[in-house]
């Protein structure tokens, strides 16, 4: 082979290998990371209303994007390795589906964008500067979770006019927690209502507290919102149908797996809301130019068959005003 046809072959490689190489490079696919201290089968309506709105924005699973589904099947303590396995992937932003999840991710990554797909309070958690200016790597949707608990003590009081003592199971440590204290308080005050809290640390405590709630002479049960209580919701609602106490609770979850009632933010409008921000980011967005949105969407979940298990009677203008009754 002459020196002149070599270098011909050569430089005739390279011309070719360039378009390729831009070729392989347009070809990528973006991966989105899913972090959840839950299981897949307790998160599966959220789930699917994400796929849903990312379907409807043009991307689709498996073919022009990846989604890294990370769960922490209820074993919180392993969401900061999960979130830094997302890290090591180089996923173009995470979503969190929860307060709990989104500070794994903080801690993992100041620089991937994250996506609250709910947080009961994302200034206070020092998750953005503010709602309207988020400031940093960190937007999505707030579930104003404080701004319910006065709704659902009126909800109890609706039920049970001559309502006096209250349990509320709450966990001190959650975030966002003291701030449904407050709200719980005010409201309790101006029915005249009196508050038992019952600190659930960890799910040993859960069974004391429907103990101390039955000593207490509680007529019903506040469950406030949280990852330890979320976690051991089935629990939850046996003991309260076992004590023959009136419960209600922060999300519909709970009504499905027997609890008496629910109100709350619709939590399938939110994770499908979390992905016009995965779409405006994989655009090119930031998450700082990108305002923290409230929910606009709520919904009053009634269980006719727990009611008619403790021997309650729940008023026919309540039942019309609920979105779903299960019977």
């Amino acid at each position: 082979m002459s020196k002149k046809f070599f270098v011909f072959v050569v430089i005739s490689l390279i011309l070719v290998s360039i378009p390729l190489a831009d070729a392989q490079q347009a070809k990528k696919v973006p991966r989105i990371g899913y972090l959840t201290g839950s299981s897949f089968s307790s998160q599966l309506a959220r789930i699917e209303a994400f796929r849903q709105a990312l379907r409807e924005l043009g991307h689709l699973e498996g073919k022009n994007i990846i989604i890294e589904w990370r769960y922490a099947e209820e074993k919180l303590d392993r969401l900061p390795a999960l979130a830094a396995e997302l890290v090591r992937l180089k996923v173009e932003v995470i979503v969190t589906a929860g307060a709990t999840n989104t500070r794994a991710a903080k801690e993992a990554t100041t620089t991937i964008p994250i996506v609250m797909a709910q947080d009961p309070d994302p200034v206070g958690n020092g998750f953005v500067a503010s709602l309207a200016r988020p400031g940093g790597n960190i937007t999505g949707l707030s579930s104003l979770t404080a701004d319910l608990s006065g709704k659902r003590l009126e909800l109890l009081k609706e039920i049970l006019p001559k309502l006096s003592r209250v349990a509320v199971l709450g966990t001190s440590a959650s975030p966002g927690m003291a701030q449904q204290l407050r709200e719980t308080e005010l409201a309790a005050g101006a029915f005249g209502v009196q508050l038992q809290y019952l600190d659930v640390l960890g799910p040993k405590d859960i069974e004391t507290a429907f103990r101390e709630a039955r000593k207490g002479r509680a007529d019903a049960v506040l469950v406030l919102r949280g990852p330890v209580l979320n976690s051991q919701r089935t629990q939850v609602v046996e003991l309260a149908v076992k004590s023959r106490l009136p419960a209600t609770y922060p999300q519909s979850e709970y009504v499905e797996n027997g609890g008496l009632m629910s109100y709350g933010v619709s939590e399938t409008d939110l994770f499908r809301r979390a992905a016009t921000y995965v779409d405006k980011i994989l655009k090119g967005a930031k998450p700082a130019d990108l305002p923290v949105e409230q929910p606009t969407k709520f919904e009053l979940i009634i269980n006719l068959k727990t009611a008619k298990q403790i021997g309650l009677t729940i008023p026919p203008n309540l039942l019309a005003r609920a979105d779903k009754v299960i019977k």
